[in-house]
């Protein structure tokens, strides 16, 4: 038995809008190109030196796709959790193979906006339905709720 870790997470702006693709087994599979950036500075020359690495990002998760073909624009910041994954093809035509590292985010990944969607700042509503009511005798008794943090 084998064991290991392989876990990437990034924290990055989108490229472009998320492209989404159907399949031929009916699934969709939703596709990013996100950027992370660092500086430095050069030993040699004292200036300061910004370097950009950019990261495909890939789910099949249904739930995932939908949201990344509504929410996922240009330019909007975002986490992303999910392990790397390189998979092999070949260009048609060619005889070589070619390769791609991506984050694959499957279940037990995670993704989350960092930013507002311009949907939202422009007073469009991005956010999920609020959840139904808890049920008589349940937790929430429909009475106010109190929404200063208590510390």
């Amino acid at each position: 038995m084998s064991f290991g870790l392989n876990q990437a997470q990034i924290i990055g702006r989108l490229g472009d809008d998320a492209t989404i693709h159907n399949l031929a087994n009916g699934g969709r599979v939703a596709n990013l190109s996100i950027a992370t950036d660092e500086g430095y500075v050069d030993k040699t020359s004292g200036e300061r030196v910004d370097r950009v690495e950019w990261h495909r990002v890939v789910t099949f998760q249904a739930g995932l796709v939908e949201m990344f073909e509504k929410h996922a624009r240009k330019g909007r910041l975002l986490y992303v959790s999910g392990k790397l994954q390189t998979r092999r093809w070949r260009k048609e035509g060619e005889d070589t193979d070619r390769f791609s590292t991506e984050i694959l985010v499957a279940p037990g990944g995670r993704v989350q906006f960092l930013d507002k969607s311009s949907a939202a700042k422009s007073g469009a509503s991005e956010t999920a339905p609020a959840p139904a009511a808890a049920p008589e005798g349940g937790a929430n008794d429909g009475g106010p709720l109190d929404d200063d943090i208590p510390f």
